[in-house]
This record gives C-alpha cells, structure tokens and sequence, in this order.
C-alpha cells in the first residue's frame, strides 16, 4: 500500500535513509579499533580469512545500540538478509545465527544502496557459471530461470557462455580459500536481487519505499521552513480539483465530436492537401488576416473563448464588436500583456511602463477598469517589471472579455454577418504527384516459380492434346523427298 506523504520523491529517497544507517553500523563493525575483531577461521578444510561469528555479532550490537537481545537479533537478520553479512557455512540460508557460524562482510561495491541494476545478462552468466562448475546440477528455480533466459536473451547467448567459460577459468587458478569466499559471497548476492520462490524478498518495493526520514525524529523540533512547507502542501492539495474519471472521460469524448471536422488528417483539407496536390490555395484561404476566412475558421470561434482570440482574423472581428460596446481597451491590453510576455527582453522595463500609462495610470487615455486588489498587486510589481509583472490585471480582463463580451459577440450582427459570407472552398481534383503515395502502383511481376510452373502446364496441356497420324506422316515424307532431291 502506498501512503502519500509531504514532498514526496521530490526531496529525500525515503528508504535510501533506512540503507545509510545501516552501512554507517558497517563501517563501524569493520572499524579495527571499535569494530568486531575478524579472524582467519577454518571452514571444512579451508582457512577462511577476516571471518566473524554469529555470536560476535550479536554481541556488538546490543552493546553498540544498547537495546533488547531480540531487537539485536532482529537487526542482524536485517544485515544477513539485505546481504550487508553473507555466510560462510550455510550459503542458501540468509539469517543470523548466535552461535559459531561463520561469516563475511560483504564488499561496498555489492550494497544494495549502490543500486546497481540486477541485469538479466549478469544473472545468466552466474547461471551459466554454475551450470558449468556443477555439470548441469542447478536448483529448480535455477534451471527455470536458466530457460526463460536462454529464450528472452537468446541473441546475446554465446557471449554468455564465453563469459561464463572465463569467469570459471579464472576462479580456478584463485587459491582456495579466495574461490571459496568469493562463491559465497556471489550465491548470496544473488539470492538477495534474485529471490528464489518461497522466500522473503527485502527488495521486493525497490529501494524507494515511502517512508518519510524527516519525520517522527527524537527530540527534534520542526523549524519555520518545516511548517511553511506543510502550509503550502495543503494549500495546494484543497486547491485541486478533483473529477471522476466518466466524467473527465465524458468530456474528452465530447471535445473530439466538436473538433472532428476541424481535424485534417481524419477529415480532409479543403480545396486539398497543398502537401500532396503542389496547390497553395488552402494556404491562401488560411491566411492570418485573409479577407473573407472560411466557413469552418469561422464556425470554430464559437467553440471556445480561446479559439476566438488565438485566431488574428477572429480577434480582429471581435475588436470591432468591442469598440461598438466601447470596451475595445479590454482586447488592446490582452494584446499589449501577450507582446510584453513574449516580445523581446530588452525592452521589458519600457514596455511595462508604456502599458501602465496607456491602460492603468489615473487618467490613462485608454483605461481599463480592474478591481482594487488586481491594481495593487499590479502597480506593486511594476516597481521590479519583468515578463509577467502583468499576469493578475491580464487574467482579470481575459475573464472579463469570456464571461461578459463573448456571448454577446455569438449573437451579434458582426459575427452572423462573417459567418454569412464566409467562404466554402471545394475540393479539388488531385493532380499527379512526385511523391511514392501519390504513383499508380504497378502489379509486380510474377516469381520464377510461378513462370516455371506456367511452362510445365502448357507442356502437359500440349502433350494431352490429340495428333492426327495423317499429318505427322505427310510431314515426314515431304522431308524425305526433300533429302532424296539433289539440288540443281
């Protein structure tokens, strides 16, 4: 289960704290003056060197962290089982024991906070290995996982047997006791990444589980910053809106009606596609301030306020139904805001202050009538203008202009008017094109085995037909007279 919490995998790698503390207790453990005492042991009839017992363990850690025998022995499962400990006597089996059994500290570079990915390559090659060492002896679950990855990565199998050969190659010319550490040491990293069927797998949420570090701390108080941060987080989340999904879907639905016919690549162009038919008149009907627009450019201001002032034909349309209310300031700021956002930056200071004169300033020639609280937040952030000092007083005239203006407009004379005269272009004939989509396809010719196939049909049709003797025999002698003639 997933539990949200303030910030999350934005600011802290929750169980990344969990996995610090406990390579902090490592190198602790490993520290030759504080730690515990490593020692070369003997396993069957190997000498094993820096190897430490399960007692030992134990024993440091209830006097390092001072809690109950329980908790300590808990902790050390925790070591053995995120492979921080690996034994030494018993390899299949990932707990503490308090007694003399022996073990090893892992090496850093196989901690599991290094995260370094478990890849499937890496796992056949051990696989691979062990196949090799044990001549086809492998767990179960081993020879299950051997197949599948012999399927799933069988393009690269060779260099998985080659690698393979080589690692058992190297291994044996290591002493013993080394070859035997190290066989250890890689069973248990992988029964760690590559849990087998049965057993608990520590990594099973990846190493970035939810838990907050940052909080429920001992006797640590939560600071100005702490509380600001939990203030917005909430702001925010009572802020949001929320929406079933058949509603939002409903809406989605409905969106892709309206728009259907405006879409060109499920709809069509009209007159034409100028990328197919080499015609430029879509272009030219299309145009940013075409003279008369088309009929569909026209229909599509009714959708939305914001199809009607993306469009430049459509603002201008809806500025002279403005100046008609005599609100035409309201679009000229909208316009002015929009400049000021994405003109050049260099003259930002100047045209903030040209704005403020000509819309805000008391007495300005083209006033634009914003509530109190807009004006403040405005004519403050003018001191320090940059590219959206202007946003407030630009949302609130665009609001303005959407509930207010817009409706009127639809049902004004001007907007009927264009819609009237608007042009409905007809599609035209495709001409002949360069590119492959636009050829005639030509019928392939047929394969050699068909035309050989063909022939043997028309042999046999021709040996079945039936031979007039007569004929076959009048041809014979004419040659034979032919021969017999001398020529003269």
């Amino acid at each position: 289960m997933t539990v949200t919490r303030l910030d999350q995998g934005q600011r802290h790698r929750p169980r990344m704290a969990f996995l610090k503390k406990i390579e902090a207790l490592m190198m602790e453990m490993q520290n030759p003056d504080k730690g515990i005492k490593t020692q070369t042991q003997r396993v069957m009839i190997t000498n094993i060197p820096h190897a430490v017992a399960g007692n030992d363990i134990l024993q440091w850690i209830l006097q390092r962290l001072q809690v109950t025998q329980e908790e300590a022995l808990h902790l050390g499962d925790l070591f053995v089982k995120y492979g921080y400990i690996y034994p030494l006597q018993e390899p299949k089996n990932l707990t503490l024991k308090t007694d003399g059994s022996l073990y090893r500290f892992q090496t850093p570079y196989f901690w599991p906070a290094q995260k370094w990915p478990a890849d499937d390559t890496d796992y056949a090659i051990y696989l691979a290995k062990k196949n090799i060492k044990r001549k086809g002896v492998l767990e179960e679950y081993e020879k299950e996982h051997y197949n599948m990855l012999n399927q799933k990565i069988n393009y690269k199998w060779d260099f998985v047997i080659m690698q393979a050969k080589e690692q058992y190659k190297a291994g044996k010319e290591r002493n013993k006791a080394d070859r035997y550490a190290l066989d250890c040491q890689e069973r248990a990293y992988w029964l760690v990444n590559r849990t087998p069927p049965g057993m608990l797998d520590v990594l099973e949420y990846g190493l970035d589980r939810v838990t907050d570090p940052n909080e429920n701390k001992v006797n640590q108080k939560k600071t100005l910053d702490v509380y600001r941060r939990e203030i917005m987080y909430y702001q925010q989340a009572i802020m949001k809106t929320r929406v079933k999904s058949s509603v939002s879907l409903g809406g989605l639905v409905k969106y892709s009606e309206q728009f259907l016919s405006n879409d060109p690549i499920l709809s069509g162009c009209l007159p034409s596609n100028p990328w197919i038919t080499d015609d430029p008149e879509f272009w030219d009907l299309n145009a940013k301030l075409v003279e008369i627009p088309t009929r569909m450019r026209v229909e599509r201001w009714a959708f939305n306020f914001s199809e009607l002032i993306r469009d430049p034909k459509g603002r201008q349309n809806f500025q002279l139904f403005l100046k008609k209310e005599f609100s035409g300031e309201n679009l000229g700021f909208w316009e002015a805001c929009e400049d000021l956002k994405y003109g050049d930056q260099s003259k930002v200071k100047e045209k903030a202050e040209e704005i403020y004169k000509l819309f805000l300033a008391p007495g300005a020639r083209r006033w634009i009538n914003i509530d109190g609280t807009t004006m403040g937040i405005t004519v403050k952030g003018l001191k320090h203008p940059h590219r959206y000092v202007l946003d407030a007083a630009q949302t609130h005239i665009y609001m303005l202009m959407k509930k207010d203006s817009y409706g009127r407009y639809l049902k004004s004379p001007i907007y009927k008017e264009m819609l009237a005269k608007a042009v409905v272009p007809q599609q035209t004939v495709k001409k002949s094109s360069p590119f492959l989509f636009g050829r005639r396809t030509l019928p392939s010719s047929p394969s050699p085995i068909i035309l050989r196939q063909r022939e043997e049909e028309a042999k046999a049709r021709e040996a079945a037909t039936t031979v007039d003797i007569t004929q076959v025999m009048s041809k014979l002698d004419r040659r034979s007279q032919l021969k017999a003639d001398p020529p003269k």
